[in-house]
């Protein structure tokens, strides 16, 4: 353990009932390095996370030493104070309050003053925004920011904790690609800083760009530490899942006549004049831009954002959805981008979540639940879907970011749609399960249903979609059957609305 090692960890296990989440974990960060930490989704990162967040106790027999002191019970607390910070998916900021306040605050009445210095908030918060690069308006509500914004917040919050290691769950799941660099920039930064940070990504080519190391863990164990010049991508990709995955391409197919279709739906600062049909056992593809208004659309037809005009016909007929409920009887199931906030209850078990979307519908004769009808619906999903780990009882909070994602999944599976509305369907999960979601959503439009698939990823379209819509500022700019599509037609599109660029615009 040499002087320039922030952390150190050995022999760190974590089990729980039936299931080792942790077995026998060994590596080391360092100061100013950015430390990938990769695997699968139930390979033990977010158990590992928590351990270092005092969130859960390791078994015993683990030995943490952070700055060369070895701890004996780490809370979370505990790990604020010797400079260890998480910035979660869900950033667990307060969208109620201001920007200064949610940078500061905490640390504010942690020093246990019986009266809070506004000014010594509206400081701190300024210095270190200022730290960062950034310009944020201290005064603007939390609720009023981009994803992207808001993340550059939970990382001042962070520092004004005096952070030394940064661990950051899947940072870039929700951002553009010029806001993926912005936090890059902002990573290298810290790092030059001395800060260290703990990266967890499912993007290979960003893991790449912006690691110095990474330690990759499967089903439970650490296969070692490696440096950015011993891996490529496919060696990556063989020791997080130990076999190679790559995208499959679908055959593509003209799927005929009109199960739904969309007409000239607009709503002031959302979408305008969208316009589109979708066909029986179609996979449609809509991808643009973060922005573009692509999940707003989802939300339209799903009755959780009312269009201010325009139509909606099922089968020929017009009708209309005033709430989830109407969109549900009609045989429409939205799956939503956050699982966390709009997915999942996290504290009802893994059963609870996937069943509660058609409780009524298995109630005995005197109105109470069928319980053998129950588990044996819980108990399919878990296996066809492979959720991990299979204990149908366990609370949704303590499962890692992809299996609650197929949760979310099984959920709205167990309905059986006829359409199905999917926003962002792998954002976050591994490249194994991505392959096994394209496969899922691939025969159940073998079976009939129609799938609607909002993606910001363009391999991820290409090789799943039959058909490829693309939208640029809330407006659809161009439309694709998937054999006649590529990377570049679309981005084109996507930046530029139109199908190519001149060779001028590239070199501004």
């Amino acid at each position: 353990m040499g002087p320039d090692t922030f952390l150190n960890i050995s022999h760190v296990s974590k089990t729980f009932p039936g299931v080792v989440a942790l077995d026998n974990i060994s590596f080391e960060v360092k100061r100013g390095e950015i430390h990938a930490l990769i695997g699968e989704n139930g390979a033990g990162k977010s158990t590992l996370i928590k351990i270092l967040s005092g969130v859960y106790q390791p078994d015993k027999g683990a030995e943490i030493y952070i700055e060369g002191a070895k701890v004996h019970s780490l809370t979370p607390l505990e790990a604020v104070k010797k400079g260890i910070a998480v910035i979660y998916q869900d950033f667990s900021l307060f969208p109620n309050i201001c920007v200064a306040e949610n940078i500061a605050i905490a640390a504010e009445i942690e020093e246990g003053k019986r009266l809070i210095s506004w000014r010594k908030i509206r400081r701190n918060a300024a210095e270190t925004l200022k730290k960062l690069g950034v310009e944020i308006d201290l005064d603007t509500p939390l609720s009023d920011l981009s994803v992207a914004k808001q993340q550059l917040v939970a990382i001042a919050r962070a520092l004004v904790y005096q952070a030394k290691l940064l661990i950051m769950d899947e940072p870039t799941s929700a951002l553009s690609k010029s806001e993926v660099e912005l936090l890059f920039r902002i990573m290298r930064n810290l790092k030059q800083s001395g800060i260290a940070i703990l990266f967890v990504s499912h993007k290979i080519d960003e893991l790449f760009a912006i690691s110095d190391r990474f330690t990759v863990l499967r089903d439970g164990k650490c296969l070692g530490t490696f440096g950015e010049d011993e891996l490529d991508d496919d060696h990556l990709i063989a020791l997080m899942v130990g076999r190679k995955i790559e995208y499959t391409i679908y055959p593509k197919r003209k799927c005929m006549g009109k199960v739904m279709e969309v007409r000239n739906f607009s709503k002031a600062g959302n979408f305008r004049n969208i316009s589109f049909h979708l066909a029986a056992g179609e996979i449609l593809g809509i991808t643009g831009l973060v922005g573009a208004g692509r999940t707003e659309v989802l939300k339209a037809i799903f009755g959780l954002n009312h269009p201010d005009s325009g139509k909606l016909f099922l089968e020929g007929k017009e009708i209309r959805i005033n709430s989830p409920e109407d969109a549900l009887r009609r045989g429409i199931s939205y799956i939503p981008e956050n699982r966390l906030a709009e997915g999942l209850v996290l504290r009802k078990s893994m059963s609870d979540n996937i069943v509660i979307t058609i409780a009524d519908n298995i109630k005995n004769r005197i109105g109470l639940t069928d319980r053998s009808a129950y588990r044996k619906i819980a108990e399919k999903w878990i296996h066809t879907l492979n959720i991990k780990p299979p204990i149908p009882d366990i609370a949704a909070v303590k499962m890692s970011g992809g299996n609650q994602q197929r949760v979310v999944l099984a959920k709205w599976l167990a309905t059986n749609p006829k359409i199905l509305l999917v926003d962002e369907p792998t954002n976050g999960i591994d490249v194994g399960a991505k392959a096994e979601i394209h496969k899922l959503l691939r025969d159940l439009a073998g079976q009939g249903i129609s799938i609607i698939i909002v993606s910001s990823e363009l391999p991820e379209i290409l090789a799943i979609a039959d058909r490829i819509i693309v939208m640029r500022r809330g407006k659809i700019v161009g439309e694709f059957e998937s054999d006649g599509a590529t990377q570049e037609k679309i981005m084109n599109l996507a930046i530029l609305g139109r199908k190519e660029a001149s060779p001028l615009e590239f070199q501004k």
